[in-house]
C-alpha cells in the first residue's frame, strides 16, 4: 500500500463536517423558499380551508345587509305612522283637522298649537282619571311583582307537601280567558260590602280583579326562571347561615332582577291600557284614562280635539317606563337563551 493512496485520519471529520453543513444549509434554503410558498398558497380561512370570499360575493352580502336594514327602517316607519299622525292631530285645531288630513302640516307648520293640550288639562274629570289610573295600575304591579316573587321562590326551592300539583293547578289558570271570569266576578264584587263600603265599581275591585289574574303568568314565569339558578349558591348560604327570607332577598331576588323587571313591565303595561275589566268594574269616580276617553267618543262627531291629546297623553307614562327599564327588559328576555 502506498503512502499517496492513504487519505490523513484528520480530513475526514472536516469533510464529512463541510457535508453536513452544506446539506443543512440546504435543507434551510429550501424551507426559506417553501415558506413564502405555503403563506402564499394556504387559503384565507386558515387551516380550515375555507376558501375566501370573492370580491362579487362580499358585495352581494353587502347588498343583502343593507336590503335588510332598509326593510326594517320601512317597518319601523310602517308602525310610527299612526303615533306620528295622533300627535300631529292632537297639535292642530278641530277646524285644521276638518278640513283636511293631518300629513299637511308639514307645508302649513303654523298650524301647529298646544290650544288641545290647555283645554285638555284644564278638565277635571281628566285630571281625576289620570290619578285613577296610577292609583289602579301601580298597585296592581307591586302586588303581582311581590307575591309572584315570593311564590316562584317557594315553587323553585322549597319543599312542602303538595307543592307540584299547586304549581300545576297555577299552570292551569293561563288557560282561563278574562272573558269568562267577568260576569261571575261582578256578582261576587256585587255581594261584597264591608262597613257601608262596596267592592264593585271602586278602585280596589279593579285592582284585586287584575292582580287575581296576573298572578299565574307571574308565577309561572318567575318560578322558572329561579329554578335555574345555581344550587350551590343557596346551598352557601344556607351554610353561612342564612335564613330562607335572607336568601330569597340577598341571593334570588337581584339575580332575578332582569325576570322581574320584565314581569313588571308586562305587568305596568297590560294593567294601564286596560279598557274591559274597567267597563265592567269602574264607576264614573273610578273610572281610568282609558274609560274616560271611550266616554268622550260621539257617534256623529270626531271630538278629536279632546281624543287626540288625550291619547297621546295617555302614551307618555307607558314609554318612559318601558325605556327606563329596558335595559332590564332585554335581558329578562333573553335569560336563558345563551348558555
Amino acid at each position: 500500500m502506498s503512502t499517496a493512496d492513504e487519505t490523513p485520519p484528520q480530513e475526514k471529520p472536516a469533510t464529512d463536517g463541510a457535508a453536513a453543513d452544506r446539506t443543512a444549509a440546504g435543507e434551510a434554503g429550501a424551507g426559506k423558499e417553501a415558506a413564502p410558498g405555503t403563506a402564499e398558497g394556504a387559503p384565507a380561512g386558515g387551516a380550515s380551508g375555507a376558501p375566501r370570499r370573492g370580491v362579487a360575493a362580499r358585495l352581494v352580502g353587502r347588498i343583502g345587509g343593507g336590503a335588510a336594514q332598509a326593510l326594517l327602517v320601512l317597518i319601523a316607519m310602517f308602525w310610527l305612522v299612526p303615533t306620528l299622525g295622533l300627535l300631529v292631530a292632537s297639535l292642530r285645531s278641530t277646524e285644521d283637522n276638518n278640513a283636511d288630513g293631518w300629513w299637511n302640516v308639514f307645508t302649513a307648520p303654523s298650524q301647529l298649537t298646544f290650544d288641545a293640550y290647555s283645554s285638555l288639562l284644564a278638565r277635571d274629570d281628566f285630571v281625576d282619571s289620570f290619578w285613577n289610573t296610577m292609583l289602579i295600575t301601580v298597585p296592581a304591579t307591586v302586588l303581582v311583582v311581590v307575591i309572584a316573587a315570593l311564590a316562584g321562590y317557594a315553587f323553585a326551592w322549597l319543599e312542602f307537601p303538595g307543592r307540584d300539583w299547586l304549581f300545576l293547578l297555577v299552570v292551569a289558570l293561563l288557560v282561563v280567558p278574562v272573558q269568562v271570569a267577568l260576569i261571575p266576578v261582578a256578582k261576587l264584587y256585587g255581594v261584597i260590602e264591608f262597613g257601608g263600603f262596596q267592592m264593585f265599581g271602586s278602585i280596589s275591585g279593579v285592582v284585586l280583579f287584575h292582580v287575581a289574574f296576573g298572578l299565574p303568568f307571574a308565577i309561572f314565569l318567575l318560578r322558572n326562571f329561579f329554578a335555574a339558578i345555581p344550587r350551590d349558591l343557596l346551598e352557601a348560604a344556607r351554610m353561612d347561615g342564612g335564613s330562607e327570607w335572607t336568601i330569597f332577598r340577598r341571593v334570588i331576588f337581584p339575580l332575578g332582577g332582569p325576570a322581574i323587571a320584565s314581569l313588571g313591565i308586562f305587568q305596568f303595561l297590560w294593567v294601564w291600557n286596560d279598557l274591559l275589566v274597567s267597563l265592567v268594574f269602574a264607576d264614573t269616580q273610578a273610572q281610568p284614562m282609558t274609560k274616560w276617553l271611550q266616554s268622550q267618543m260621539r257617534q256623529f262627531t270626531g271630538n278629536i280635539d279632546i281624543l287626540a291629546p288625550g291619547a297621546f297623553l295617555s302614551l307618555i307614562v307607558p314609554l318612559v317606563v318601558f325605556f327606563a327599564f329596558q335595559r332590564y327588559f332585554v335581558q329578562g328576555v333573553l335569560a336563558g337563551s345563551v348558555k
